[in-house]
């Protein structure tokens, strides 16, 4: 992971990095800093301890759990069905020509900051993007978080529907980022299709240069196409 030694526990650098990697595919390493990682998250003062005690089971597991048994629930949960997919674009594009499109922008959002993503890793990947947000400013941060809350909320209800210890993640980045958080009170039903998915083990970036976070396009969400579409159904 990239290290910001300069960063408190109490900033938004540190929990966003670590909700990164609650949501990455556990491994040995994983599992051995659930504690540090559950410390990191105690100490966010934007958190709850509401948000504390709905990721409290997730880390139990990931620190008590046997491994391959992780690793079959987490394949279970995020392979299995396109509702629960990490990949945000899919959920906004589906497979049109506009997801290829937003891949690139996204992409070279990430590359004007400084950042340069893992062999094989596609940008939308959401704990792609929490990392990246985790070594960024605070304003941009929020920004691409409230970018994209359309799309982590009902992410995050549909996971509800299967594990609620790693919607409790969603809810804590919704929250992280000054958004409204899940509804807990409904989630939709599991969706039974089958997607195959090549989930990558490493962190999602190399650092190549000091990020200039300042002035990035935050261009992963089209909020004027979506406020322009709602008006045209209104009057339509």
């Amino acid at each position: 992971m990239i290290t910001r030694p300069h960063f408190a526990a109490t900033d938004h650098a540190l929990p966003l990095r670590a909700l990164a990697a609650l949501l990455g595919y556990p491994q040995a390493d994983l599992q051995a800093a659930a504690s540090e990682i559950g410390d990191v998250l105690r100490d966010c003062r934007a958190l709850s301890d509401d948000d504390r005690s709905r990721l409290a089971p997730l880390l139990r597991h990931l620190a008590q759990d046997d491994l391959i048994d992780l690793q079959e629930a987490y394949v279970e949960l995020f392979d299995r069905g396109r509702r629960t997919s990490l990949h945000l674009f899919e959920h906004l594009h589906g497979e049109s020509r506009d997801r290829g499109a937003a891949m690139i922008d996204l992409l070279q959002t990430y590359e004007t900051a400084g950042f340069l993503l893992r062999e094989g890793e596609l940008p939308d990947y959401l704990p792609a993007l929490l990392e990246f947000c985790g070594c960024v400013d605070h304003a941009t941060a929020r920004d691409f978080i409230a970018d994209c809350a359309h799309l982590i909320r009902p992410l995050g209800e549909a996971v509800m529907a299967r594990r609620p210890d790693y919607a409790a993640v969603f809810e804590c980045v919704l929250h992280i980022g000054r958004q409204k958080g899940l509804d807990w009170t409904r989630a939709p039903e599991p969706d039974e299709e089958d997607i195959d998915r090549e989930w990558q083990e490493q962190p999602a970036f190399n650092r190549n240069a000091e990020p200039g976070t300042e002035g990035i396009p935050i261009t992963f969400m089209p909020r004027d196409e979506r406020a322009r579409g709602a008006k045209e159904s209104k009057h339509g």
